[in-house]
């Protein structure tokens, strides 16, 4: 099903690239109302910021196919993830609008109201073959995602995998999972920008995002510092709600979080050294910090809530058995590090790898993002899997024809 675009003077392309400009314009000039919808789910920074986020993307779009030149596919199904809505629209739909003849997605049931919602006001304005269907699972792996040249899968590795198994060979499929993504902190390390990083991501959207760090690494000889700094800090935060642009942290959206994390904190209550209370009326959950030693092995979940999981680490040996360990092989996203900056060429290997930035600073929708780890996110297509940074068009443009698009 695949065919050639054409050449500059093609009409297709010219008409999609207009709606996606005509998008940029309204969100651009609609703000508010955009706004009004994210910051149901997201906290006033978390909202603002993925409309920044969206707005730059998609104004990076025309570079980004020029360069990976996709061929048109016929059809694409995409399962569509339970957070960042419209920075998901724009990765998961709009930009493939661009290669792919029609689209149809389904939203995640936590937040299938405001998808709709968004959804309706942007279609209106980009008009394109991007189709809403409010239907069951079932309905939607029997009606779209058997037929289609693409599927898109955003959320946990195990749903993943039972899709997987029902791909066609012909089939391009996209999965994009959570890592761990850790901070390591250094002997060396600038502490003040370390602490002040690791609560900017941990505390975006109030931790309900997959780019936050579910484990902070930081070398025995300066881990007493580094937990006092992060304390000191930590206790200054002040709640609000979503639409309280003054707020650090935010109620948490997702109520099966707050369920999961009483459970966690409970069997976990010795390393607490701060916070650990839960609402279950405001939804609001106390900046929660536990500290451990490396030798306590201490359970590490994707914690997807404002909890700082700080774990000292005795050497260099021990550190990087730690995150070669197939746990953590598997989760391998990103990697965050200050100090130590002789492990660099290692972490690489496996993770997006920042250097006394966070992940947050380097994530550009127009570039591949990610890992080399299986749970994190891959690439399946003629029974050969593939888990690498992934970029929807440039993987479309590798697996499923040669680059050929023109525009």
């Amino acid at each position: 099903m695949t065919t050639n675009l054409g050449t500059k003077e093609n009409t297709l392309f010219t008409e999609r690239y207009e709606s996606i400009e005509k998008c940029v314009e309204y969100l651009t000039t609609h703000r508010s109302e955009i706004l009004s919808i994210l910051s149901s789910i997201s906290s006033y920074r978390a909202a603002n910021a993925e409309i920044d986020s969206t707005i730059k993307t998609l104004q990076g779009v025309l570079q980004e196919v020029e360069t990976y030149r996709p061929a048109c596919q016929d059809s694409m199904a995409v399962f569509m993830p339970s957070n960042v809505i419209l920075y998901s629209y724009a990765l998961y739909l709009l930009i493939p609008s661009l290669f792919v003849n029609r689209i149809e997605f389904r939203a995640s049931s936590h937040v299938t109201e405001y998808v709709s919602l968004l959804h309706d006001k942007l279609k209106e304005v980009h008009q394109l073959p991007i189709s809403n269907l409010k239907v069951s699972q079932k309905s939607f792996m029997t009606n779209s995602v058997s037929q289609a040249d693409i599927v898109v899968f955003t959320g946990t590795y195990q749903n993943a995998e039972q899709i997987k198994k029902q791909m066609r060979r012909e089939q391009l499929y996209i999965f994009f999972g959570q890592g761990i993504n850790p901070f390591i902190i250094g002997p060396d390390a600038d502490l003040s920008l370390a602490v002040d990083d690791v609560i900017r991501m941990r505390l975006f959207n109030s931790g309900q995002d997959c780019l936050g760090p579910d484990i902070i690494l930081t070398h025995e000889s300066i881990a007493e510092s580094f937990k006092n700094l992060l304390l000191e800090k930590v206790e200054a935060l002040t709640f609000g709600a979503n639409d309280d642009p003054n707020a650090n942290y935010s109620p948490i959206f997702y109520k099966d979080i707050l369920t999961a994390m009483s459970e966690y904190f409970n069997n976990n209550d010795k390393y607490i050294i701060y916070g650990g209370g839960i609402d279950f009326r405001t939804k609001k959950m106390e900046p929660t910090i536990l500290y451990s030693k490396l030798e306590d092995r201490l359970e590490i979940a994707e914690f997807f809530s404002p909890v700082f999981n700080v774990v000292s680490y005795p050497n260099d040996e021990q550190l990087m058995k730690l995150i070669g360990s197939s746990y953590f092989s598997e989760r391998a996203m990103g990697c965050s590090l200050y100090g130590s900056e002789h492990l660099a060429d290692k972490l690489r290997r496996k993770h997006t790898l920042t250097i006394n930035q966070t992940l947050e600073d380097v994530e550009q929708g127009n570039k591949a993002f990610g890992g080399h780890g299986t749970m994190s996110n891959y690439i399946f297509y003629d029974m050969q899997l593939v888990s690498k940074p992934i970029l929807i068009s440039e993987v479309v443009a590798e697996f499923l024809s040669e680059k050929r698009l023109e525009v």
